[in-house]
């Protein structure tokens, strides 16, 4: 059955998106700290597969834990919004 959900909360996809947007490095304790959480992985994946955003990944310490940002210079008027993270969008704010 698809429900249409991602399984993450929309609060949990729209903080991924503002915070890239806003051009932080967020990682999965960013988003654990931050929102409480545990589905970053997919939603970066998800965020780059379907929407085609430019989501770039740094690698660190001996865990390797991932650290995404936004491509340098990415326009966020050329890029694609889920539903949940479509305010952000420029167009919308029109």
């Amino acid at each position: 059955m698809n429900s249409g959900h991602w399984y993450s909360r929309p609060s949990q996809v729209y903080w991924a998106c503002k915070a890239l947007l806003d051009g932080r490095t967020i990682s999965h304790r960013t988003e654990i700290r931050e929102v409480r959480g545990w589905r970053l992985g997919a939603i970066i994946f998800r965020l780059k597969k379907r929407y085609g955003w430019p989501i770039e990944a740094e690698y660190r310490g001996s865990e390797n834990v991932a650290h995404y940002f936004l491509k340098a210079g990415t326009d966020p008027h050329s890029l694609r919004y889920p539903p949940s993270a479509r305010a952000l969008s420029p167009a919308e704010g029109k």
